[in-house]
């Protein structure tokens, strides 16, 4: 799989309209010889994703449904998602698994740890001045 963020400077190689002149490196769209299944395109100035699939030598572009795209081999799906990550709310591409549920960032989880924790010293009575003071 290969996952391109457009760039208006190189929005035409990445949606292959253009040809490789003489002695250039392959275009990204000959990345068929290389045989990766998926090329996935997400614009973040249009939050537009489009996905293409190697069929035979050539890729095609899948039709997506709720802007997701569910990826058998791996065992994860890639989608939109809305929210806010480092400071900015807008569209984010991200994993999720294959009960719908987006794969949480690092700082979720680190979030989510310190919760369970929190839940886990409430339950036993240790709140944060009982222990302070115990100490």
């Amino acid at each position: 799989m290969s996952v391109e963020l457009l760039s208006p400077s190189t929005e035409r190689e990445d949606l292959g309209q253009t040809q490789p002149r003489e002695n250039q490196r392959p275009t990204k769209w000959e990345a068929s010889i290389l045989r990766i299944p998926y090329y996935i395109i997400f614009n973040r100035y249009t939050d537009q994703l489009r996905v293409f699939e190697l069929v035979r030598s050539h890729y095609q572009e899948i039709s997506l449904h709720q802007k997701r795209l569910w990826l058998p081999e791996i065992k994860l799906g890639l989608g939109l998602w809305s929210g806010v990550y480092k400071g900015l709310e807008r569209l984010w591409l991200r994993w999720y698994d294959s009960q719908e549920r987006w794969v949480p960032t690092p700082e979720e989880r680190e979030r989510q740890q310190v919760e369970r924790l929190a839940e886990y010293l409430r339950e036993w009575g240790l709140t944060r001045m009982k222990f302070k003071r115990e100490l």
